[in-house]
């Protein structure tokens, strides 16, 4: 990887990407940019590009936490630092993998220290490294929920606080705050996607000549990256002038009542929730009027703000699409004259729009050529010149696209029916104590939750336990001659304390879609139904999985992914009709399970078995003679049984007269049945709280099918 940067004036197109991270360069005030984007769309090189285009900063010599020169933060753990000359140095990018634990984000306190000297011996973390710089978060839906809690608490608060008992230590913390993300992988809650100012949509272009210039300046990058950067240097300079100019001219800018007005009824007409959409409309409003080089907002900033801040904020479920309607929008705002514009300064330096580069994309953060920000008139035209993605083929594996069907061409295949209306669900937990990945579903050793007990620290120590530290350390005070109140503590007495949280599973819901499901015009309950459950996964932090069987096998509709929306748009197209192949979904299920085993050992699956727990295709090779599909299914669940993976049935069947087999399957899986009704939160309490364990010897498995026969 070169260390010279892609220039960001080389970005080709990606008007609003470029434009939310320069009015936050503007005005960090703003709240910061979130970007969602498929893969391939130079997220990550627009922002990394970013960084060349601030000023510089002048800091304290020698402070590990950046204080400014002129006035030094008075709490600085580096401090007291005496007014006076400071250093100039270039602002910083910081990113933070996804994989960092709490101490590597906001610093480690010596305990052993602070207990046995009373010295608070302070290691920064990444929060003091961005300080008065950038914070850059890739994959930012990847994050674990509380990091992501911590980072936007200390970008509201422009300061960090590290408390570990009774010992707290604080320090300033304002940074440009920039998450990428791909929704494939997995989406934000709404309260977190909230906390971010911007939010903008990014996806690869179909134009065939903007592809040809983005794979054109890529190759001339990779050729000679200082050349190529050298060929750009104009450019980055005017756009980093005007950004000092903007900077520089925001104090002056008035925010008048007609625009306070507009971004009133804005907010209220598009029925977002809380105080903060309006809060950081303003702000963008005003960076705007900045960034054009006026001192007064007018009615394209309060517009080009509204698709900037709104979008996000509308989303009420993961099944919400980001959007915002423009028509509304535009009658909203007419509803309110512009002001009388004042008497503007001479015009800045403008971008490099101004000149061009010959290549007939602009080149500059505008693309307009003028001073003015442009409007969103449509789809962003968004490019991939990213270092890994640009020269790569389209991405022909999006969720719009059609899908092929390994059911077989046998099945009487019925159009997909929509899903009934979601409702609240019953809680289905994995029983035991888990190790997995931070969730909201079953029980686990977690780094956060009630303290359970103490064991020694494994590596660095993280949650200290008071109580079991100074119980290890008392018995040896009078041998470490101890004189005074305090104790002798020795690393060894140190105790790591052990807490009982929630973890996320892996749910993998095993659809049945035969014509068994259609015929009685079930398909619209059960999806319905699954629909509920996938919107609990969702709120429980879950990796989610889609196993459909019909006709003549079954599939992997959707492999195990964090993306719940993609499972429910995959959900929302599943045809129905053919025989029923139960032992094939079984099968499927049980091959999944063992392939994610191996890739994430500690995430502990639950398997959903949606059917009426009819068997009328094998639909699998290699069955003994004369096996029948009920057999073959019964024995592929007993599979499932012995190796411990906890299973419910959600038993579809209806009508005045039912046959119980679903019950027999969950009866081989060591599982309960629930019915659609059943699932409900609001039905008889108690009905389905957790899984059980499943049954493992073949005795016990043996009564639990007589019982339920």
């Amino acid at each position: 990887m070169s260390s010279v940067p892609f220039p960001f004036t080389a970005v080709v197109g990606q008007t609003d990407l470029r434009l939310a991270l320069l009015l936050n360069a503007v005005s960090p005030a703003v709240g910061g940019v979130l970007v969602r984007g498929e893969k391939g769309t130079a997220k990550s090189t627009a922002v990394r590009a970013l960084s060349a285009l601030l000023p510089q900063v002048d800091v304290v010599p020698g402070c590990r936490f950046s204080c400014a020169p002129g006035a030094p933060d008075p709490a600085c753990p580096d401090g007291p630092h005496e007014p006076g000359a400071g250093a100039a140095r270039p602002a910083r990018m910081v990113e933070l993998p996804v994989g960092a634990s709490e101490d590597r984000l906001v610093g480690a306190l010596d305990i052993e220290r602070a207990l046995s000297e009373g010295v608070k011996a302070f290691e920064p973390g990444l929060l003091a490294d961005a300080h008065r710089g950038i914070l850059y978060v890739d994959e930012v839906n990847l994050l674990h929920d509380h990091l992501i809690d911590l980072l936007l608490d200390a970008a509201a608060m422009g300061a960090s606080y590290v408390e570990r008992e009774g010992v707290s230590v604080r320090h300033a913390a304002r940074f440009l705050l920039v998450g990428t993300m791909n929704p494939e992988e997995g989406e934000l809650r709404p309260q977190l996607l909230d906390r971010f100012g911007l939010t903008v949509e990014v996806a690869a272009s179909r134009e065939p000549a903007q592809r040809v210039e983005v794979v054109r300046r890529r190759l001339a990058y990779e050729d000679d990256p200082a050349a190529f950067a050298i060929r750009w240097a104009d450019e980055e300079h005017e756009v980093r002038a005007r950004v000092v100019a903007a900077r520089a001219l925001l104090p002056q800018v008035s925010l008048g009542d007609t625009a306070l007005l507009q971004i009133a009824a804005a907010c209220a007409g598009f029925e977002v929730d809380g105080m903060r959409a309006d809060i950081v409309m303003a702000r963008t409003a005003t960076a705007l009027a900045a960034w054009a080089g006026r001192t007064s907002v007018r009615k394209e900033d309060v517009r080009q703000a509204a698709l900037l801040a709104l979008p996000h904020r509308r989303r009420r479920n993961p099944f919400d699409a980001p959007g915002l309607d423009e028509e509304m929008l535009d009658r909203i705002l007419d509803g309110f004259p512009d002001e009388e514009p004042e008497p503007e300064p001479d015009p800045e330096p403008q971008g490099p729009d101004d000149g061009g580069d010959g290549d007939g994309d602009g080149g500059g953060p505008d693309g307009d050529g003028g001073g003015v920000p442009p409007q969103h008139d449509g789809p962003p035209a968004q490019e991939a010149d990213s270092p890994e993605a640009a020269p790569d083929a389209p991405d022909t594996t999006r969720e719009d696209a059609p899908q092929p069907s390994a059911q077989g061409s046998g099945a009487a295949e019925q159009a997909p029916v929509a899903a009934a209306e979601p409702f609240r669900t019953k809680v289905l937990s994995v029983p035991g104590l888990g190790e997995g990945a931070a969730g909201r579903r079953s029980r686990a050793r977690t780094a956060h939750g009630r303290t359970t007990g103490s064991q020694r620290p494994r590596g660095h120590l993280t949650k200290l336990h008071l109580a079991a530290t100074v119980h290890a350390a008392a018995p040896h005070q009078k041998a470490r001659g101890r004189a005074g109140r305090g104790l002798v503590i020795r690393k060894d007495d140190l105790r790591q304390a052990t807490r009982e949280g929630r973890e996320g599973n892996l749910v993998l819901f095993v659809v049945d879609a035969s014509g068994s499901m259609a015929a009685r015009q079930r398909m619209g309950a059960v999806k319905g139904a699954v629909m509920s459950l996938l919107l609990d996964a969702y709120q429980r932090r879950d990796k989610v999985g889609l196993i459909t069987f019909r006709g003549s096998g079954a599939e992997l509709a959707l492999p195990p992914t964090s993306s719940v929306d993609a499972a429910a748009a995959r959900l929302e197209r599943l045809p129905t009709g053919g025989r029923t192949p139960l032992a094939a979904g079984l099968l499927k299920a049980h091959e999944v399970l063992r392939v994610e085993r191996l890739r994430d050992p500690s995430r502990r699956p639950l398997l959903v078995v949606v059917t009426d727990g009819r068997a009328t295709s094998a639909g699998v090779p290699g069955g003994r003679p004369g096996d029948t599909p009920r057999e073959l299914s019964g024995r592929s669940a007993r599979l499932l049984a012995s190796e411990g993976i906890a299973s419910v049935v959600v038993d579809c069947e209806s009508g005045p007269v039912r046959l119980g087999l679903a019950g027999v399957l969950a009866a081989d899986l060591g599982a309960p049945a629930v019915t659609l009704d059943g699932l409900r939160a609001d039905s008889l309490a108690g009905l389905v709280k957790n899984v059980r364990t499943a049954v493992t010897h073949t005795a016990s498995l043996d009564s639990v099918s007589r019982r339920a026969a």
